[in-house]
């Protein structure tokens, strides 16, 4: 006859602290494990990781299309056209940070059809 998990806890429920406290110690021993590290591992198991919402455009590799990816910089930053040479011309370097990822992917795959290449972190 097998008992069953009800079983155990009505039986455990009966029992007092201290008599639990003991259980607990003497399953540990038995199975080589601690009952506080299995609840963390759990836990840690359950948890949700957090979705990342800002993301930054970095320009790796200018391209063949250099005067086209120097417009695009341009409408991106705001920057006047020496800037945007200077930052296009120093690549790999930061073009954007703190954009949602709707707008990033959409820069993304502006400056990617004239050819730079494109990180998004």
């Amino acid at each position: 006859m097998s008992i069953s998990k009800e079983n155990i806890i009505d039986a455990i429920s009966k029992m007092s602290i201290t008599d639990v406290n003991e259980l607990i110690s003497m399953l540990e021993k038995k199975f080589n494990v601690i009952a506080s590290s299995i609840n963390s591992n759990v836990t840690s198991n359950t948890e949700v990781k957090e979705e990342q919402t800002e993301f930054s455009i970095f320009l790796d590799k200018i391209g063949v299309n250099k005067i086209s990816v120097i417009k695009i910089v341009r409408s991106i930053t705001g920057l006047g056209l020496k800037e945007a040479k200077d930052l296009v011309e120093s690549a790999p370097i930061l073009i954007k940070e703190s954009l949602n990822k709707v707008d990033a992917e959409s820069i993304k795959q502006d400056l990617e059809k004239v050819g730079a290449t494109i990180t998004i972190k």
